[in-house]
């Protein structure tokens, strides 16, 4: 049987955007190791309360500290989480923020799941498709874009993305040579 996550049993919130996962504990007193999706994860501050989801299972928790860790991890303190089992027993555990709680992005700047679903189009004004997903190579981000029946992988470079525009939820790239071929 699995154990029961630490905090206050909530429902599901669909509107939670994933942040991280629970990588392993870390020590004695119940700190987590955690593995941002998308480091250095501002939105898993000291303070505000995160949602943990685990087979189905939710529950809402307090960071008690988050501190980055030179291999790109958070080593964060939960509140309930006090010794070593029960850090462990987290491993693998989803860790979420209610959109409402994350920062506000800057003009220039977007977060992964609130393009999902936005119409691509090039310059000449050709619909390629739909967002399906953001993707990290590594080096940038990368658009897969569903284009009836096949993708296009859009880099999110400054020579690609001509507009992200919001209220319309659409994106206008200008195509590098041979990138929709």
């Amino acid at each position: 049987m699995t154990p029961a996550l630490p905090g206050t049993r909530v429902d599901a919130d669909p509107d939670a955007v994933a942040v991280g996962v629970v990588a392993n504990a870390h020590a004695l007193r119940g700190a987590i190791r955690l593995r941002p999706y998308q480091p250095p994860a501002p939105s898993l501050a000291t303070g505000p309360e995160v949602l943990l989801e685990r087979n189905g299972a939710w529950s809402t928790v307090r960071v008690a500290s988050a501190a980055p860790q030179p291999n790109g991890t958070l080593l964060v303190q939960l509140d309930g989480v006090a010794d070593r089992d029960a850090a462990e027993a987290l491993r693998g555990t989803r860790v979420l923020v209610r959109a409402a709680d994350l920062p506000p992005a800057d003009e220039d700047e977007f977060y992964w799941h609130e393009v999902v679903g936005f119409r691509v189009e090039t310059t000449d004004g050709e619909t390629l498709g739909t967002v399906r997903e953001t993707l990290s190579n590594g080096l940038h981000d990368v658009w897969a874009v569903d284009a009836g029946g096949r993708e296009h992988l859009v880099p999110v470079v400054a020579d690609v993305v001509d507009t992200i525009d919001r209220p319309r939820r659409r994106i206008v790239i200008r195509p590098l040579a041979g990138m929709l071929d």
